[in-house]
């Protein structure tokens, strides 16, 4: 039984919504922690929803944030937790994205996936298993969960764009090339990527800029 994801939104600037953007926020935050930017975002892509949930569940290591799953490193949890909280949450966050789609009477190939840390290992996860393709994937300093089940599993390969800081103490940037490789060994054509110079685990204004070209251009902007 999946469980609903609560979420905050922010309207499209021109009134008139022809695609989404979903933030996924990182362990211990909240969907609010990336829906600051749809501010900036919003004014070079007016006819976008922009809506980030809160992930599942109440995060053990940051008791007012929220995890997509447990992290045994830092929680203390056992890696069968961990694998039972993640398919959990898969179910959960593509029954809330099939939601947004029916909602807001929008096509796959008009949503975007923006991952931050372990918002982005869930979409990466996610994203290729999905049926119908999505229009891209975000995936700022994160990394690829399982990256030897995807070229059996993916059964659509949406364009990624893979941003991670140079200076990321938290998950290290050699995450970025090994996700990419994987990738492409999976057989996705897109795939980006972008390093943001002197960064450590965050979004940096480069980097949002890069995001930014990349969405619009995949939203056929």
């Amino acid at each position: 039984m999946t469980r609903v994801l609560q979420a905050e939104r922010v309207e499209p600037k021109s009134g008139d919504t022809r695609s989404v953007v979903v933030f996924l926020h990182g362990y211990g935050a909240n969907g609010a922690d990336l829906l600051s930017l749809a501010d900036p975002l919003g004014d070079h892509l007016p006819d976008t929803l922009f809506i980030a949930p809160d992930a599942p569940e109440n995060c053990a290591g940051a008791p007012f944030g929220f995890q997509w799953f447990p992290i045994p490193w830092i929680d203390g949890s056992s890696q069968e937790e961990a694998e039972r909280g993640m398919q959990q949450a898969v179910d959960d966050l593509n029954a809330f994205l099939d939601g947004v789609l029916v909602d807001n009477d929008l096509l796959p190939e008009q949503m975007v996936l923006f991952g931050f840390s372990q918002g982005t290992m869930m979409s990466l996860h996610v994203a290729p298993r999905r049926e119908d393709e999505l229009a891209g994937i975000v995936a700022f300093s994160g990394r690829l969960m399982s990256p030897e089940l995807l070229k059996d599993e993916a059964v659509s390969k949406p364009p990624i764009l893979l941003v991670h800081g140079d200076q990321d103490d938290v998950v290290p940037v050699q995450s970025l090339p090994e996700a990419a490789e994987a990738l492409q060994a999976a057989g996705f054509k897109e795939v980006y990527a972008h390093i943001q110079k002197g960064t450590a685990h965050g979004i940096a204004p480069d980097g949002l800029s890069v995001a930014l070209a990349f969405m619009r251009d995949k939203l056929g902007l």
